[in-house]
């Protein structure tokens, strides 16, 4: 037997989604909250997990995260939830849900890769718009993109990722309405970084009720918890309910996830700190030559450098891991992406770059 026999030949041109091994560097490659819980927070989440039913498929529990996302979310009246195995998973039951024949999903490009990844695992054609040179969306080209291949899914970030800003409100709207008057399927806003952002979709679901919000409670500081949640009308949600596996979120999780919002305060201070540490980075990095740092409402700053692939090398050699995007699109020539650490982390990136720049290895 042959691996062409049996694989099918668009998977076995893909590439694996890479995680860098991060052991003994300080890591900021990945937008983690850089926080743990204190001590007392520790010690008490570990008397509840392991009061846990590990022998037990997870039951009722799951109806309390629910009750608990909402209240923390806000989630309007009409409107449910779907959980996912963080959003990745809410990605793939959204294709999985929409894949009819011929079906498309569109995005601006750069964004995140699972829009892409996930539409063709799928069998759905994917489409991606170019950003303008300074990454806002190009709205004529997404409206012209929309009627043209009218996509059963169109993915905005807000924030974006790797750009990590936020789109011109009269834009998003322009491509909801486009999708609307075309009547062809779903907006998602996905708002993973929206502990970080200064705007939220939000209060505008109930007008919009082809508008999909996802989340994740990664960026609240759980992403090894592995939790996403999909808000949007009721029927909507029965639907893609209906691809999800049982038992996809596991007891430990969804129990990790109740004391963490039960104690969402902790979490609030924590991305307090995060948003007050990416001004200080953004300052330092205003000082540095040939850098230039794009406008950032997530826990990461996209930064131009003079050659990426030398600021990643230099910053791995002196203990510090970042993200090197220079290669995911055009647009993204020279650009590494790093995350907003801890503050000491965070000195030692400063130091670690402006010591790359000035004497490269």
């Amino acid at each position: 037997m042959s691996l062409s026999d049996v694989i099918r030949p668009d998977v076995r041109a893909m590439h694996a989604y890479h995680v860098q091994d991060a052991a003994g560097f300080i890591k900021l490659d990945a937008m983690e909250n850089p926080f743990t819980l204190p001590s007392e927070l520790q010690a008490e989440l570990g008397q509840r997990l392991g009061a846990v039913a590990l022998n037990r498929y997870p039951g009722t529990r799951i109806n309390d995260l629910h009750a608990a996302l909402r209240r923390h979310a806000q989630v309007p009246e009409g409107y449910g939830i779907v959980l996912g195995n963080g959003s990745d998973e809410l990605i793939s039951l959204l294709s999985m849900a929409c894949a009819q024949s011929g079906a498309t999903v569109l995005a601006p490009l750069p964004g995140f890769v699972m829009y892409e990844m996930s539409a063709k695992l799928q069998g759905l054609k994917f489409v991606g718009v170019p950003l303008t040179a300074d990454f806002e969306l190009d709205t004529a080209a997404m409206v012209a993109a929309i009627r043209e291949h009218r996509p059963a899914l169109t993915y905005i970030a807000y924030p974006n990722n790797p750009t990590a800003n936020l789109w011109d409100a009269d834009a998003i709207q322009a491509i909801v309405d486009a999708v609307a008057q075309a009547g062809c399927g779903f907006v998602v806003m996905d708002e993973a970084y929206q502990p970080f952002a200064s705007d939220s979709y939000l209060a505008k679901l109930p007008q919009h009720p082809n508008v999909l919000l996802m989340r994740t409670l990664s960026k609240f500081g759980l992403a090894g918890v592995r939790l996403g949640y999909l808000i949007g009308p009721d029927a909507v949600v029965a639907e893609v309910d209906k691809a999800r596996p049982p038992y996809n979120v596991s007891v430990l999780n969804a129990e990790a996830a109740l004391f963490a919002l039960e104690h969402e305060a902790e979490f609030t201070r924590q991305a307090d700190v995060i948003k007050s540490e990416r001004e200080r980075l953004q300052a330092a990095l205003a000082k540095m030559p040939g850098v230039k740092s794009y406008p950032s409402q997530a826990n990461m700053i996209l930064v131009r450098v003079p050659d990426a692939a030398a600021v990643f090398t230099g910053l791995k050699e002196r203990g510090i891991l970042i993200k090197n995007v220079s290669g995911m699109h055009g647009l993204l020539a020279h650009c590494v992406r790093l995350t907003v650490g801890l503050p000491s982390e965070n000195d030692a990136m400063i130091a670690a770059l402006q010591s790359t720049l000035t004497r490269p290895l």
